[in-house]
């Protein structure tokens, strides 16, 4: 399956450094089109074809605001190629079942239902999670990922379960299900939560390695991604919300159980209805299953 290069803002999206990502990407600034293959349409200052902007219910190429980097949802290698869990599924959506292109536009979270609002893209596809609040703004696709809000600490520190992260320094990304989690904790604790909020998650890490944070509070599949290329950072083991919801719990704590999908504007219906059968299609044919091996175990 050939993965796609994408667009990058004027913040820029740099190769290399902790997680074999990037150290940011934001949604100001000229983009510039760095997309294979020919679409046929030409392209505006903001990187949207013109067949995007005038909302044809299917456009020969959809533009995805994501925020880059979120490993191993969406990252760049060291050789400069953009990959992750969503960018092969949105080879799988877009361009083997629905026959149109496609490029990533890196937008920082916390202000990309904005973005998308602003018609700076067609979609989000950022490993985002479908909640209510978000439901006001946009409409989602049928959920593609089932997650959970989780803690990491540093292994052999004074943390062993969730009471011993009051008040604690807590790392989390702005405008995240795990920023909101993690408010949600600080009100459990009657406010006794030091919360530190980063641009990116790469940030929280590099936070907790330097001790500036004592936990991170995030999905746990990129937790666990960054977990297990460390000897000295752990889950925070205990039950949760998933044994909670009566599902069939994962070994360490879990704050909540989220769905990701995949983000409309609240007049893009008839796309959205198309890539929902996309979605089923590649669930049905054995496409989602091997793509999913690919990036997790279990």
């Amino acid at each position: 399956m050939d993965r796609r290069t994408y667009v990058k803002t004027g913040v820029g999206v740099i190769a290399g450094g902790l997680f074999a990502g990037c150290t940011g990407g934001g949604s100001g600034g000229e983009a510039t089109e760095t997309t294979s293959g020919d679409s046929g349409s030409s392209t505006t200052e903001s990187g949207e074809t013109e067949a995007t902007t005038t909302e044809s219910a299917v456009p020969s190429k959809v533009v995805i605001g994501s925020d880059i980097p979120y490993r191993p949802f969406e990252y760049e290698t060291t050789s400069g190629e953009l990959t992750g869990f969503d960018v092969d599924i949105a080879a799988a959506v877009f361009e083997d079942q629905l026959g149109i292109d496609y490029e990533f536009k890196p937008t920082s979270f916390d202000s990309i239902i904005p973005s998308l609002n602003n018609n700076n893209f067609r979609i989000i596809m950022s490993a985002m999670t479908i909640n209510d609040q978000r439901a006001q703004e946009v409409d989602f696709s049928d959920p593609y990922f089932t997650a959970y809000q989780t803690v990491i600490v540093r292994e052999g520190g004074s943390i062993s379960s969730k009471a011993d992260l009051q008040g604690q320094p807590i790392g989390v990304q702005k405008g995240t299900t795990g920023a909101n989690a993690a408010e949600q904790l600080k009100e459990e604790f009657d406010g006794d939560l030091d919360l530190k909020k980063y641009d990116q998650i790469s940030g929280a890490f590099q936070a907790l390695i330097n001790g500036q944070v004592n936990a991170i509070i995030n999905d746990n599949t990129v937790n666990a991604e960054f977990a297990n290329e460390r000897d000295d950072v752990v889950f925070l083991e205990g039950e949760g919300a998933a044994a909670e919801s009566g599902q069939e719990a994962p070994p360490y704590l879990t704050l909540t159980v989220e769905n990701y999908g995949i983000a409309f504007r609240q007049d893009d219906d008839e796309f959205r209805e198309r890539v929902n059968e996309a979605l089923a299609t590649i669930r049905d044919n054995g496409t989602y299953d091997e793509i999913y091996s690919e990036y997790f175990s279990g």
